[in-house]
């Protein structure tokens, strides 16, 4: 009887593969149940070997998914670059279900959900004849050149204003493609799955669109999965985890608002979206579109790029720039005002959540910190709490001082909640809604919030970054933007970057129907007028700052060491660092504490690597690696 033998990866697990035996011949990518120790556990086979030299568990089960030839390529360059385990790799992704010879895609979370889907996808597929507008989109001559351009190259940067009509270029695309029999990814930040795009893909495209996010019910999900099952999926609009949907037939990869931070994965393995869609370009031999109005530094400099200027909104801006510490001042209360007055609309935007950031004793300067991380703890009066934006641990407001229990308590740092309750106090007759994370917590708030607003039953709404993501407010004559200065006085190297496309594009929420004006906060009135208008002269005097420096121009790594035994965490990282300094090709920038220290109850150090390549970081990594490092490609946190 002939044995073969197979290196298993487990799915989800850091560990490298384990060899395992069978008296079946099984295909590579083949999803299978293994025992580990006491439990059994799903692994893929991912190669055959040679009989070896210790003893072996025989395959308990092979299942009828596979993972195909192309995702195993994915999951092997996700596991070489991003440094992890091919079983965390392959833990991203949705396997196939073979029947028949044939692939059908199935969800690679749950088998049983998988199996009754795939029983009932056909069945499901039929109930729900597709229905489409039959309309064509129409796109004017600069459309038009745009679209041209971003077929003449595998991989380009469509760099258009707000307004400008990008989504009408996205769904031209999108529609020559499904005429193609092709399929269509549509990547969009979280943040930016609005009920307002999707409402408008779903009424041109019919059943030919689904949604794919966290944030989906059960049963939207059920729905998805079975008209990719069924082949019917043709535009798949979705955060980050829709990249590694079965998709069969793909045609094309877009990546909008490419600029924004939530594509990158802040848990292992610590991958970027965008960046992976621009791979599986070259691997699926596709077209890749990166898309926004304020595009990152890096794509700006590596791919080709059209720009698509103006918009079809004929309404004028007009900046105010006001010198005063974050508050609302005087200067924004009579606009606010009169913006009531006319039964018009206003947002509010600041970057903290909250009430109010920390809070401090008035006598010896103490913080309240988190007891488990070295973090101010946010202000949350509506539920009379103190709460840690890290580690979520709650604690209530205390009356005195922990350290010289002084009463003398104050804020600092205004949050969303604390502008709400005050502008709520300041015009009792208006209606403020409050938009952020802590209010908008399902897609079906964020749907309701946003028809309240577009409906004009609610005045001004005050949030986060959660404003400016591809909303579309018909109503805003008035966006007042605080905090700027806390942005641009991050320790990051992209905090320029950031602030400037922050505020343009809360700026572009306004003035779409209507005149507008744009109140901003800051004593860096220069800076913000030199470029808010001109983003891309930004990005050239950008690129000279960077040089020799920081990404595009060289390659950043971030190592960390997390252990709740402090010296445990710096020694690793000690000892990892002398390693280091045997590499060649790799520079040092810097081996110390985490800005912040613990987070969650364990103590944090790090070390940032910079090269000029890629391929010297992954080596040099690779061969210093110690057991508590993890690590961090093209970092973007460094706070």
């Amino acid at each position: 009887m002939h044995i073969n033998y197979y290196n298993i990866a487990l799915i989800g697990s850091p560990l490298g593969e384990f060899t395992y035996h069978s008296e079946q011949a099984i295909e590579l990518g083949r999803r299978v149940s293994v025992h580990v120790k006491s439990r059994t556990l799903s692994g893929v086979v991912v190669s055959s070997c040679r009989q070896p030299d210790f003893k072996t568990h025989e395959i308990l089960e092979v299942h009828a998914f596979r993972f195909s030839d192309k995702q195993l390529t994915l999951a092997r360059f996700i596991a070489s670059y991003y440094i992890c385990s091919l079983g965390d790799a392959l833990a991203l992704m949705l396997p196939y279900e073979t029947t028949g010879g044939t692939e059908v895609p199935v969800s690679g979370v749950n088998e049983t959900e998988s199996e009754v889907l795939g029983t009932h996808a056909l069945a499901w597929a039929m109930r729900h004849k597709n229905t489409k507008s039959t309309s064509k989109i129409i796109l004017s001559s600069k459309q038009k050149k745009a679209l041209k351009f971003l077929q003449q190259h595998k991989v380009s940067l469509l760099f258009g204003d707000t307004g400008s009509g990008k989504t009408e270029v996205y769904m031209k695309y999108f529609e020559q493609m499904a005429d193609n029999n092709k399929t269509s990814i549509f990547l969009m930040p979280e943040i930016s799955l609005t009920p307002q795009m999707s409402k408008r893909l779903k009424e041109h495209f019919g059943d030919d669109f689904v949604m794919w996010h966290s944030k989906l019910t059960p049963l939207a999900k059920k729905k998805a999965l079975a008209k990719i099952y069924a082949g019917e999926a043709k535009i798949i609009a979705g955060a980050r985890s829709a990249l590694f949907l079965p998709v069969k037939n793909l045609g094309l990869i877009i990546v909008d608002e490419e600029h924004d931070e939530s594509y990158k994965s802040s848990s292992r393995p610590r991958y970027n979206a965008r960046d992976l869609a621009i791979y599986m370009g070259k691997l699926y031999d596709v077209h890749v579109v990166l898309g926004s109005a304020t595009p990152s530094l890096n794509s700006y400099v590596k791919f080709p790029h059209f720009r698509l200027k103006g918009g079809h909104f004929s309404a004028e801006k007009q900046f105010v720039y006001e010198k005063s510490p974050e508050s609302l001042s005087p200067l924004i209360i009579e606009n606010l005002q009169e913006v009531l007055n006319k039964k018009e609309q206003a947002i509010v935007f600041l970057p903290t959540r909250a009430n109010f950031k920390y809070l401090q004793c008035q006598d010896c300067g103490h913080t309240v910190k988190c007891a488990f991380c070295s973090v101010g703890m946010s202000v949350h009066q509506h539920a009379r709490a103190l709460k840690c934006h890290y580690c979520n641990f709650t604690q209530a407001i205390p009356q005195v001082c922990p350290e010289c229990h002084s009463p003398n308590l104050s804020s600092s740092r205004l949050g969303t909640a604390e502008v709400a309750k005050n502008l709520s106090e300041i015009f009792p007759e208006a209606k403020i809604e409050q938009f952020d994370r802590d209010v908008i917590t399902t897609a079906n708030k964020l749907k309701k919030a946003l028809k309240r607003f577009n409906d004009r039953e609610s005045d001004i709404l005050v949030g986060t970054q959660m404003l400016s993501k591809g909303h579309d407010y018909h109503g805003v004559t008035l966006a007042v933007v605080l905090g700027m200065d806390n942005m641009l006085n991050m320790s990051d190297y992209r905090a320029r970057e950031k602030a400037l496309s922050a505020l343009i594009q809360v700026a572009g929420r306004s003035g779409r129907a209507k005149d507008a004006k744009v109140i901003v906060q800051t004593f860096n009135e220069d800076f913000f007028k030199n470029y808010i208008e001109r983003y891309e002269k930004f990005l050239e005097e950008e690129k000279v700052f960077r040089q020799e420096l920081y990404p595009p121009y060289k390659k950043l790594c971030r190592i960390l060491f997390a252990h709740k035994n402090g010296a445990k965490a710096q020694e690793q990282m000690r000892k990892m660092q002398e390693n280091l300094l045997t590499c060649n090709g790799v520079e040092i920038v810097g081996a110390k504490k985490c800005a912040i220290e613990k987070v969650a109850n364990k103590y944090r150090f790090e070390i940032l690597l910079r090269a000029d390549k890629s391929t010297d970081i992954i080596k040099a990594v690779k061969s210093a690696k110690v057991d508590l490092a993890e690590i961090d490609m093209d970092p973007i946190e460094f706070g």
